[in-house]
């Protein structure tokens, strides 16, 4: 039984404790990458075709009218083999209350059949939305289990909150 870590991450400019900064590495890559040394799984960074923008409140902004128009926007990368693997753990930042269209667009492309989808999010204030109801909508034939949700300006000091997640598994 294999894991995988899939994950979308956005850098650049990003809201922290009501403040727009900078981030070198984005807060669900953080998690990702932790979780991965924790699990010792294989890890898969899903990388949209067009780059999301620079400026936080474009970013925001274009990520609103993909929701609004239920826009699935075009993955550079693919899993290979995804059928060897039994487990899911998918990370995301919650925009909008729920995944960036991207991540739909990876949930779509594959078959998740029988699969244990373990999503984690980073969020400033609007935790895991309706994205585990999404998850489920768009794999209804997987088991989709309670979701963590971390703080993005935590995501530094939040390895306990990470382990006792994966121990609650």
């Amino acid at each position: 039984m294999k894991t995988l870590i899939v994950y979308f991450s956005h850098n650049h400019e990003n809201y922290v404790n009501g403040q727009i900064q900078n981030l070198k590495v984005g807060n669900t890559k953080v998690v990702a990458l932790k979780m991965q040394k924790m699990l010792g799984a294989d890890i898969f960074e899903i990388k949209p075709l067009h780059d999301y923008p620079y400026q936080y409140h474009e970013c925001t902004e274009l990520a609103k009218k993909e929701l609004h128009e239920n826009v699935r926007p075009k993955i550079k990368n693919i899993v290979s083999h995804i059928e060897q693997y039994d487990y899911i753990y998918l990370g995301y930042p919650s925009w909008w209350g729920t995944m960036p269209m991207c991540v739909w667009t990876f949930l779509e492309n594959y078959n998740f059949s029988c699969k244990h989808i373990y999503p984690f999010c980073t969020h400033e204030g609007s935790g895991m939305g309706r994205s585990e109801k999404d998850i489920q909508k768009i794999c209804p034939d997987s088991y989709v289990h309670t979701g963590l949700a971390i703080v993005g300006s935590q995501v530094l000091d939040s390895d306990n909150k990470i382990e006792e997640w994966l121990k609650g598994e």
